[in-house]
This record gives C-alpha cells, sequence and structure tokens, in this order.
C-alpha cells in the first residue's frame, strides 16, 4: 500500500483492503509497517511523536470491527504510545472476534540515514512469541528483525507457524540499478533462509510509493517452508496477495529437514555474547 500524509485515510484506505482481502477468501490479513503515517522516521522530528497512539486504541477499535465482520485475522503494525516520552514500534493481532489476541514490539532498532528510529522507538520488550489464533500459531516480527536468524529462530521455538514481517524498506535516489538489486535480493533472500532453517511459512509486506528521499520498492513475498517463493507482488503498484498456505507441510519439510532435531544446543551459549574474540 502506498501512504498518503492524512492517517485517517490511510486507516480508511487499509479497512477497504481488508475488506476486499477478505471478500477473496483470506483467513490472515497482514499490513506494512507503520501503515497509518508516511514514514517519517527519514529525519527527526519531535512533532511526529502526535502520530503515535496508545493500545487499544483509534486503530485497533477501527480495525476491530472489520476483522469481527469478516471473521479474519488482522496484523495491524502501529506507531504506540505507551506512556509519556515511552514510545514502540508494534503490531497488534486482532482475532475473529474484533479483540487484541497479542502484541509484539519491535526488537532491533535501527539508525542509519533514512531510518532514524532510535530516535522515536525504545526497543521492545515482550520477548519473540507465537500468537494462537482460529487460522495458527502466528509469529509477528517488524521490519529490521527480518535480518537477523536469532529472531525467526526464537519465534519459530514458540511454535509459530508463519512468521509475518510488517516492512517499510526501500531505495536512496543514489542507489544504482545493480545496488538495488543487490539489496531487494538480499533482502529476499535472508528471509527465504528463515524460512528453510525453521521450517516455517514467511510473509514479508512492504510499501510501495516515494516518501521523501525513500522509494519503497514492494515486492511483497510468501515463502513456503522449503524456502521457494510462492507469491510475490510487484515493486511500484498498491497490490494484495492472497495466498494458501498449507500448514500440512511443516511437519513434512521439518521430517525432510530436521534442523531443529539436530540443534546443538549444549553448544550455543556464545549467542548471548556480543562478539566472540
Amino acid at each position: 500500500m502506498a501512504c498518503a500524509a492524512d492517517p485517517a485515510h490511510n486507516l480508511e484506505r487499509a479497512a477497504e483492503r481488508i475488506e476486499d482481502a477478505a471478500a477473496r477468501g483470506a483467513k490472515v490479513v497482514c499490513l506494512q509497517e507503520l501503515f497509518r503515517s508516511r514514514y517519517f522516521c527519514q529525519s527527526e522530528d519531535a512533532a511526529a511523536f502526535d502520530l503515535a497512539e496508545p493500545i487499544p486504541g483509534p486503530t485497533s477499535a477501527a480495525l476491530g470491527k472489520v476483522a469481527a465482520a469478516r471473521k479474519v485475522i488482522v496484523i495491524a503494525p502501529i506507531f504506540e504510545r505507551r506512556a509519556a516520552g515511552v514510545y514502540h514500534n508494534s503490531a497488534i493481532v486482532i482475532d475473529e472476534r474484533g479483540a487484541i489476541a497479542g502484541v509484539y514490539r519491535k526488537m532491533h532498532i535501527p539508525d542509519d540515514p533514512g531510518y532514524y528510529e532510535k530516535f522515536y522507538f525504545a526497543p521492545g520488550d515482550l520477548d519473540f512469541t507465537a500468537h494462537p489464533t482460529a487460522y495458527g500459531k502466528l509469529g509477528v516480527l517488524i521490519c529490521w528483525d527480518q535480518w537477523f536468524p536469532e529472531a525467526a529462530r526464537l519465534t519459530a521455538l514458540a511454535g509459530a507457524q508463519a512468521l509475518f514481517y510488517p516492512t517499510a524498506i526501500g531505495w536512496s535516489p543514489e542507489m544504482t540499478p545493480a545496488t538495488r538489486e543487490r539489496i531487494r535480493d538480499a533482502w529476499e533472500t535472508v528471509q527465504r533462509g528463515h524460512a528453510i532453517a525453521n521450517g516455517v511459512f514467511v510473509a514479508a509486506v512492504n510499501r510501495v510509493g516515494v516518501e521523501g528521499d525513500l522509494e519503497f520498492f514492494g515486492n511483497s513475498f510468501v515463502a513456503d517452508p522449503f524456502g521457494e517463493v510462492i507469491a510475490r507482488a510487484g515493486a511500484s503498484g498498491e497490490e494484495t496477495l492472497i495466498v494458501d498456505c498449507d500448514l500440512r507441510l511443516i511437519e513434512k519439510t521439518r521430517r525432510d529437514w530436521p534442523f531443529l532435531r539436530d540443534r546443538r544446543i549444549d553448544a550455543y551459549a556464545d549467542l548471548t555474547r556480543r562478539f566472540r574474540g
């Protein structure tokens, strides 16, 4: 989805697209990272904190009505105001009754040119978990989290059958076509690796459109537990992917590739260290 300047418009547009997805057979609908606004983290501006909202709040109330009416699960990323001066890049899982079934707060917070998120967001503190729903156990991680195998592993170990990655990633104007392709390819490859290593489905949901200095490159996709991309969106226009995910493939794939069986959990203590050396 491309985002307009008006948060109310973006919320209304998202609700319409959830309705459309449900009408086309979707049971779980995931929106992109910070879908209610343009990507404000390209600069450090205290006025942007006014975009934040509590949980529960306006977004959970509005999308809860849609979820209940259509009997779908909605994963809705929001800018969370937890308390005065404490904000998170979060996602709520709304169940088919319209109730909040889970909350995830982004764990890995970037601080790079065009992505000054540490100015806005405190790191998450709700651990990596699987949210039980009527349509499976869903893991939710957010954007920068998608580069970290530890996050995917711990969420899969919590029982997640699918990992959802709401995302806002794009190209800057000075990047050459070759650099843009390398970035997009690396982004997809690492997430397909999470699907393979954990024997789960992976769904990456990116925004599209030009906002400030960033051109968001779309390419939202779903990979199966073998790491094969079974659906992919385009790079520019708005698009909703409806993808059938047979959860029985998880059992079959893990029998063929028993990575979880063969993990050497007795030898991994150094993973808790920043660097060994």
